[in-house]
């Protein structure tokens, strides 16, 4: 090959080269905050792929992700949150209230999408659900309210229970309000509460040893980041110490959990996909309104309960939208 042919297909080659770094700087790029870990984290980050795919959006080819995990540790969100804002992602995607409370707190221009439980207007996360103003909008899990509603399922369940523990990991922010509702709940049952709290793998252990020395019947596990992350770990401990539990979300029962009553994980997490793809061509946060789930899953693992010894009330298995057997 003579020189100068050489020299034409060399910076024909670098042309290409730049060009493609050019292509892969043009692409979008995505935030995506998580307090939990990479792998039980893995269904939740397809879901969201899911939504972006719906928008047009493709992981690789026309858009950028870029992980940020707090294994657990809300501690940890805040620094992390900042790293994306460092990086200019052009939107954050969070789900938890301390992974909206860490991104409002490192950004008031790049847009934040998520999904969260409790009462965001009150904590002043948004302006309004029909107009959240600002930089952050989403969905909202209700989980704060379904909370009653899981106790008064598990006494249901476990009628002859009179002592139920509330598993909550106290570095959550949303922990005092889970406790207070689920203690309202408790005295209109007519049975005692008994509280228990973990923040640490090792607090997990602790507490079903303190669960079984208060004689609990039953077991409310509160909707939690860190706890979603060892949901294999709470569901084993249940199963060993013998106490029917009930969680928040669909992956606890299919995880051999007893009971689930909550919004689908997956379904909120494609909802923020296609949030972020509108985000993504165009629209304001501050014009998206917040949305709320309009169905909630009732799951009930009929090999766990039948391990138990319990029979399921005919009232539970027809309300049950999916039966493990």
């Amino acid at each position: 090959m003579k020189r100068r042919e050489f020299i034409f297909l060399l910076s024909g080659a670098l042309t290409a080269t730049r060009a493609l770094r050019a292509q892969q700087k043009a692409m979008p790029v995505i935030g995506y905050l998580d307090g939990t870990s990479p792998g039980p984290g893995a269904p939740l980050v397809a879901a969201f792929r899911q939504g972006l795919s719906e928008g047009g959006y493709v992981e690789g080819q026309s858009v950028v992700i870029e992980y940020r995990w707090a294994e657990g540790r809300y501690d940890r969100l805040p620094a992390l949150a900042a790293d994306l804002v460092g990086h200019k992602v052009d939107v954050i995607a969070t789900g938890s209230v301390a992974g909206i409370q860490a991104a409002k707190s490192a950004t008031s221009t790049i847009p934040v999408v998520f999904f969260g439980g409790g009462d965001l207007v009150a904590l002043g996360l948004v302006a309004g659900l029909a107009r959240p103003g600002g930089n952050l909008t989403g969905f909202t899990m209700m989980s704060l309210e379904l909370n009653p509603k899981r106790l008064e399922l598990l006494s249901e369940l476990v009628p002859q229970a009179k002592v139920i523990a509330l598993l909550v990991n106290p570095k959550n922010p949303q922990t005092e309000g889970v406790v207070r509702d689920v203690q309202d709940a408790s005295r209109a049952k007519g049975v005692q509460l008994q509280i228990l709290r973990a923040g640490t793998e090792s607090e997990i252990d602790d507490a079903f040893a303190a669960l079984v020395q208060l004689h609990a019947g039953a077991l409310v596990v509160m909707g939690d980041a860190f706890f979603f992350s060892w949901r294999e770990q709470l569901v084993a401990l249940a199963a060993r110490h013998a106490v029917p539990a009930i969680y928040d979300v669909h992956e606890y029962a299919a995880a051999g959990g007893l009971i689930s009553y909550g919004p689908s994980l997956t379904g909120l997490w494609r909802q923020v996909g296609i949030y972020a793809g509108k985000i993504l061509k165009g629209a304001k946060p501050a014009d998206l309104p917040v949305q709320q789930p309009t169905s909630f899953e009732l799951v009930v693992n009929l090999k766990t309960a039948k391990a138990l010894g319990l029979t399921v009330p005919p009232s539970i298995l027809a309300r049950a939208d999916e039966v493990i057997e």
